[in-house]
């Protein structure tokens, strides 16, 4: 089996390990995480390696990045920007309940939970975060580093940008985009198109306010390992 590093060790990154071990293809290594408290410590059995860097010190390991959340949705880009690691290095992780059609594809990086569905022709970038129960429909696309928390629906040709954040249980109408490091509330009702960089809430959702533009700004195509697929 491949041994496999996750970068992490909060909620993501403990569903994650969890996947990775029901799949039976990976040797689960352990975490790294930059909070020195848990270093030489273990979650759920799995031991804290050491710092985020040391991925370096095993050249032999596969990778996945495990952070972000409603605060902070572009950690795992600035990650992958910090690491530096040629794209061959990241393992994809699929949980053995996700269904995958074989007209759909997924990039490296991105994990895939229990009970996902991607029905057909969908396309899933790089270092997307996939939580349970998400469903994908045809000809959806979902570009590097979104967020998908539990429970997102998306009607069919609806496309989630560079870094978009959707939140649990929000639902994205059919053929509506939203736009790069965007953010939906959980629970809300995308009807229409949603600029990049805003944070939408409701139902039907409407514009809250604008996304920390100042931390996003850096996680543009020339920052973060290359083009949007």
């Amino acid at each position: 089996m491949t041994g496999l590093v996750i970068v992490g060790a909060g909620g993501f990154a403990r569903e994650t390990a969890r996947a990775a071990h029901d799949t039976g293809e990976f040797t689960l290594l352990g975490h790294l995480d930059d909070n020195p408290a848990l270093h030489g410590t273990e979650v759920d059995g799995v031991p804290v390696l050491g710092d985020c860097d040391l991925v370096h010190a095993l050249p032999g390991a596969r990778v996945v990045i495990c952070a972000g959340n409603p605060r902070d949705y572009a950690a795992r880009a600035r990650l992958v920007r910090r690491l530096g690691l040629p794209e061959e290095r990241y393992a994809t992780v699929v949980h053995p309940t996700a269904v995958v059609s074989a007209t759909s594809t997924v990039g490296p990086g991105t994990v895939l939970l229990a009970h996902c569905v991607l029905t057909a022709a969908v396309r899933v970038g790089a270092h997307v975060a996939v939580m349970p129960q998400v469903v994908l429909t045809h000809d959806d696309v979902v570009e590097d580093f979104a967020t998908l928390a539990s429970g997102v629906r998306l009607g069919g040709s609806a496309r989630l940008e560079r870094g978009a954040y959707a939140g649990s249980g929000a639902l994205i109408r059919e053929g509506t985009t939203v736009g790069a490091w965007s953010l939906i509330g959980m629970g809300s009702s995308v009807l229409g198109d949603v600029p990049p960089g805003e944070v939408w809430v409701g139902s039907p959702a409407r514009r809250l306010r604008t996304a920390d533009a100042t931390a996003l700004a850096e996680l543009d195509t020339r920052t973060t390992g290359g083009p949007v697929r």
